[in-house]
């Protein structure tokens, strides 16, 4: 019996159905945060309270996921994949149910972005590595796509679901379609999954584990927080309740300070793992691991796209309802494409993986990102049309889903399976580093660019003295935010509107050059990971993956020359 004879026979035959019940879970973590950020208006209406209060409830769950990740997956290593999918998905069905019926904000941020943060952190390494264990070779990179194009079709549709609850319903309901989903997840994996194997128990790692978990907190708070509480000098305290925990008048930003030692605590994570792996002393994460070049380039390349994606999904929803006018139902509508084009890259791209490489697809992906982010620029306009914005918006779709997906598949590629849960956390945690700095990059440039820009406009633009620093005022204060002061002629609005319209065009064209550029340069550092092709059962990688092109290339130009030969042939001549 052949190698191939072997992988056939031990396939799950219920592995199509555990995709579908992976799929879905993972569709209700990506959506959790971008369903929620239409419907923040409502929010503040209904608990009462204030933005940098619901600020936490979005940011604490991206802390605590991005925290967790590298551990959750190295729990699912340990006890089983299955079994840490359940309990995550319970714990993310728990917080939902507080989150929708939350009276205060307090209760919403325990459910949100405690609760459902930790479940997620335990759910999602478990996802990829139930993916990874039981689809092998060109069934594996269909099952990468899937999940790629299912984590960003969420993430697109998300706002117009949220619009859409928020309008009709109440935005509890963003919450309470996990309390009804995640319960299913739960039975689906209980009957339907294959008890994943477990491996001997060892202990935990909790040196290892508090020094990953409070590094990373340090650093996704620095990076998403820096634009409110300031990069190096404070602009704001810290307030939790009534206490200033790090009050305005401090030399640095509590973002600073957060950094520093976030960066100390993962320095030291490195040296006491490398001492635990040199001693075999089941370290949580073998750093040796990053020996394999399609391990650490591709998370290397999984950091700066994810820097560069988020210039298009932060800077355009903003150019669309701050200078285009739309509504936030509006807004979801004409992103609609992006989601789509996705789901559609995504099935390309698995499809493409099997003739030309897994490496080639995801770099070709990252290539048309970035064309289309340049696209992008070129278009954008105070007075878009839909249809001048759809081509760049679907193409970056197009981009995202077939790269997305199988970058995972190439990460995964030579990693073992009873390690594969920790290097999907690693390869998580990758994606939320990139995303936090990212948004905070861009937001940042946005904000810088625009006030920049408008203030000089209005300055320039010969209003009454008070109209103008009133303006100028507000400009400084809320830039890309900035809303029309009271008082004004139809004539000074008018005036007014065409400074800001254009000044946050342009903000927003800095913001995508710099997408173009990252993702430009995510799509080179590509470059240096190896070949990977899907063969049969197997995955071969460099060389190997070389080779078998080469013998694939010369067997389809042999199929052609005889199908052309045949065509050549001169037809025989019927004799009586």
């Amino acid at each position: 019996m052949t190698p191939q004879d072997d992988i056939e026979r031990e396939l799950d035959p219920r592995r199509w159905i555990t995709l579908g019940v992976l799929v879905i879970t993972v569709v209700l973590v990506a959506m959790d945060t971008s369903v929620l950020n239409v419907s923040i208006p409502t929010m503040l209406r209904d608990l009462d309270t204030t933005v940098p209060s619901l600020e936490w409830v979005i940011a604490g769950y991206s802390l605590t996921f991005a925290s967790l990740l590298i551990i959750g997956g190295r729990l699912g290593d340990i006890f089983g994949h299955r079994r840490l999918f359940v309990i995550g998905v319970s714990l993310f069905g728990l917080g939902s149910l507080i989150a929708a019926l939350s009276p205060t904000v307090g209760w919403l941020i325990l459910g949100e972005a405690v609760i459902e943060g930790i479940g997620a952190a335990l759910m999602v390494p478990s996802t990829l590595a139930l993916l990874s264990s039981i689809f092998h070779g060109r069934e594996r990179a269909t099952a990468f796509a899937a999940w790629g194009a299912a984590a960003g079709a969420a993430v697109a549709f998300g706002p117009v679901l949220g619009g859409w609850l928020t309008t009709n319903y109440s935005w509890r309901w963003a919450f309470g379609i996990n309390v009804i989903i995640a319960p299913l997840a739960v039975l689906g994996a209980m009957v339907l999954m294959s008890r994943s194997e477990r491996h001997a128990r060892i202990p935990i790692d909790l040196p290892g584990a508090a020094l990953i978990a409070t590094g990373m907190f340090g650093i996704v708070f620095a990076l998403s927080q820096s634009p409110t509480y300031g990069w190096l000098t404070p602009k704001e305290a810290l307030t939790i309740g009534s206490v200033d925990v790090w009050p305005a008048s401090m030399p640095i930003s509590v973002t600073a300070f957060a950094f520093v030692i976030g960066v100390v605590l993962l320095v030291a994570f490195v040296i006491v793992e490398r001492r635990k792996e040199a001693r075999d002393a089941s370290p949580l994460f073998e750093i040796s691991q990053l020996r394999f070049k399609t391990f650490r380039y591709g998370l290397v390349t999984a950091v700066i796209v994810a820097l560069g994606q988020l210039g298009l999904l932060f800077a355009l929803p903003l150019f669309l309802q701050g200078a285009n006018g739309l509504t936030a139902e509006e807004n979801g509508l004409w992103m609609l494409p992006l989601g789509l084009m996705m789901i559609v890259g995504a099935q390309a791209g698995g499809k493409m993986n099997h003739r030309y490489g897994t490496t080639n697809v995801v770099r070709g992906g990252f290539f048309l990102e970035a064309v289309s982010l340049v696209l992008l620029i070129v278009t954008v306009h105070p007075g878009l049309s839909f249809w001048q914005l759809f081509p760049s918006v679907a193409l970056f779709g197009l981009g995202v889903g077939a790269a997305s997906g199988q970058l995972t598949n190439l990460v995964l590629s030579e990693i073992s399976m009873e390690k594969s849960g920790v290097a999907s956390g690693a390869n998580s945690t990758a994606r939320q580093l990139g995303a936090a700095l990212g948004a905070a990059m861009m937001g940042s440039l946005v904000t810088v660019q625009t006030t920049n820009h408008a203030v000089d406009s209005v300055r320039a633009a010969g209003l009454p003295a008070g109209l103008t620093d009133t303006a100028v005022k507000g400009i400084e204060a809320m830039g890309a935010n900035w809303q029309m002061p009271a008082g004004a002629t139809p004539e000074q609005a008018s005036a007014l509107k065409h400074a800001f319209d254009q000044a946050l065009t342009s903000g927003v064209r800095w913001a995508l050059a710099w997408a173009a550029l990252l993702v430009f340069a995510g799509a080179l550092v590509s470059l240096l990971i190896p070949q990977v092709r899907p063969v049969g059962g197997r995955i071969l990688v460099g060389d190997d993956a070389k080779a078998e092109a080469a013998r694939a290339a010369e067997a389809r130009r042999e199929a052609e020359v005889e199908a052309e030969a045949e065509t050549l042939q001169p037809m025989p001549i019927e004799t009586r």
